[in-house]
This record gives structure tokens, sequence and C-alpha cells, in this order.
């Protein structure tokens, strides 16, 4: 199975990979990860898995248990960001309806087949930067 992988530095930098990682399936958010496991260049690198995402774009919830798609109740935040339909283009006084909480549909926690987003934290630094690693090469344009 090929992720999508999306590397985050402390710094703000962001690494984006396409990898075919069969150490992913069957974790959870939030758990540890060696860097081997999905790249040889990553070795030394520990990351921690904050979320992921499958192919509709429905987003892994670390509440939601299992592997299937559920409809949660929600706040606002993760998984719910629009207005709810009703309220049409009419300025409110609030811009969200305090209270306001539906049903949304979200993936378990534990990453499967149907993922195909999965974004990382690094938590512990390897030999090399990430800079080295994802650095591509650059080619002097033709004359």
């Amino acid at each position: 199975m090929t992720f999508k992988i999306n590397i985050g530095e402390k710094s703000g930098k962001t690494y984006k990979l396409e990898a075919t990682a069969p150490g992913l399936i069957d974790k959870e958010l939030g758990e540890k990860i060696d860097g081997k496991e999905i790249k040889s260049d990553l070795e030394g690198y520990e990351f921690e898995i904050t979320g992921a995402s499958d192919k509709a774009g429905f987003p892994s919830l670390k509440e939601a248990s299992g592997t299937i798609l559920r409809g949660v109740l929600l706040r606002y935040g993760k998984g719910m960001h629009k207005k709810p339909r009703k309220e049409g283009k009419k300025p409110q006084k609030e811009p969200k309806p305090k209270g306001l909480r539906m049903r949304k549909k979200v993936r378990g926690k534990v990453i499967s087949e149907a993922i195909v987003q999965v974004n990382l934290k690094v938590v512990k630094v390897g030999k090399k930067p990430l800079s080295e690693v994802f650095a591509s090469p650059i080619e002097a344009p033709a004359q």
C-alpha cells in the first residue's frame, strides 16, 4: 500500500513523501514509529503519528476506535469546519453558532488499507538532517 506521508519538523517545515510502508498498517494515532519502517534513509529518526485521512478525505479521529467510517457528533474543530447549510449567506452575529454540534463521518484511529495520507511529527532526530534526505538534485537548464 502506497501512502502519502507528510513529515513535520518543529521549525514548521513539512516534507512530503510517497512510500510503501507496511510498518504503518495497524498502528494507531499517537503511536511512535521508527524511521526505518518508512524509508531506509530515515534511520535513527522516531516519528509520532498525528493524523491520517482516507481517499474520500474523511479524517481519522483519535476518539473513534477501529478502522471503519463512523458517524460521530462533533463540535467545531477537527472534522468539522463549515457552517451548517440552513444558515445560508445572511450575516450572523456570531461566525459560529454557539454550542452547535453536527453528525459527521470520520474514520477510526487505526491505520488500514483505506488510509491514503498519514501525517507524522519528528520526535527524535537521526544522523542526517531531513533537508539532506529529501533534497532533490537541481538540474542545470539546457542551453
